[in-house]
C-alpha cells in the first residue's frame, strides 16, 4: 500500500527519486499523468489498467466523460523507473504541476500524487480550514 508524505527534490535534469517503499509496489514502469488540484498522478501499470477499464465504460456522448478521459489519457506518459529509483518528468507535466525543486510525494493507497511544495502547502492550509466540514459530510453518508 502506498502511504505517507515525502519531501523530495527534482534534480536539474527533471528527475525525481521515488521513495523506496513506493518503488517496490509500483514496479519498473509507471504511468504519470495530470492529476487534480494542480498535482500529478503516478500509477503502477496494473492500477492504470484498472482505471482504463473503468473509463472505457463511460459514454463518450457525455461531455464530462470526454473531458475527463482527455485530462487523464491525453496527459499520460509511460515512464521507466531508472536503476537509482528516479523518473524523468516530461516538461508538459512539470509545467502543469508547477514543479520546481521541492516536490511532495504523497501515497494514496493505490496511486501516488506529486505536488510542488508551494501548492502542497497552500492546499494543506486550505484543507485544515475546512476539515471539520469535510468530516461532517463524510459522516453523514456513513464514511466515518
Amino acid at each position: 500500500m502506498l502511504l505517507g508524505e515525502h519531501r523530495h527534490t527534482l534534480d536539474s535534469k527533471k528527475r525525481l527519486s521515488l521513495p523506496s517503499k513506493f518503488r517496490k509496489e509500483l514496479g519498473k514502469k509507471v504511468i504519470l499523468t495530470r492529476g487534480f488540484d494542480g498535482s500529478l498522478l503516478v500509477y503502477s501499470t496494473k492500477e492504470w489498467e484498472k482505471l482504463r477499464e473503468k473509463l472505457q465504460n463511460l459514454s463518450l456522448g457525455q461531455s464530462d466523460a470526454r473531458a475527463f478521459a482527455r485530462h487523464l489519457f491525453g496527459g499520460a506518459y509511460e515512464l521507466e523507473i531508472d536503476s537509482s529509483g528516479r523518473i524523468l518528468i516530461p516538461d508538459v507535466l512539470k509545467d502543469y504541476a508547477g514543479l520546481q525543486q521541492g516536490v511532495i510525494v504523497v501515497g494514496l493507497a493505490d496511486k501516488v500524487e506529486l505536488w510542488s511544495e508551494e501548492r502542497w502547502d497552500q492546499y494543506q492550509k486550505a484543507l485544515r480550514e475546512k476539515s471539520d466540514l469535510i468530516a461532517e459530510k463524510l459522516g453523514s453518508v456513513g464514511m466515518i
